[in-house]
């Protein structure tokens, strides 16, 4: 599965952006996906997840209620929603897939394909 993460840019603080993911190689319709996010010298952390069924999600404490996780498996992507952001937000944001379906992560670790991100700047 190769994974395309696409959506990032340059916003105001309070402005929105919606970042996607888009599987290809196979379908991912069995995987749970993951969001996270790096800024340089800072480990990588955990955005926000969803089950391959999408009838779970996961969202960090940090970005709960300002972002919203969802998938369309018919068109392979997995959405990100970002709303309400904050200078603090910005990262390069990575999708990641979890073959393994045995249960939500937020464990990078747990993610066995990786997009490759895409840079998101929150200005003040």
């Amino acid at each position: 599965v190769q994974l395309q993460a696409s959506g990032g840019g340059l916003v105001q603080a309070g402005g929105s952006l919606r970042l996607s993911c888009v599987a290809s190689g196979r379908t991912f319709s069995g995987y749970d996906v993951g969001w996270f996010r790096q800024v340089p010298g800072k480990e990588r952390e955990f955005v926000a997840a969803i089950r391959w069924n999408g009838g779970n999600t996961d969202y960090a404490d940090s970005v709960k209620d300002r972002f919203t996780i969802s998938r369309d498996n018919a068109k392979n992507t997995v959405y990100l929603q970002m709303n309400s952001l904050k200078p603090e937000d910005t990262a390069v944001y990575y999708c990641a897939a979890d073959r393994s379906g045995w249960y939500l992560s937020r464990r990078s670790a747990q993610y066995d394909y990786w997009g490759q991100g895409t840079l998101v700047t929150v200005s003040s």
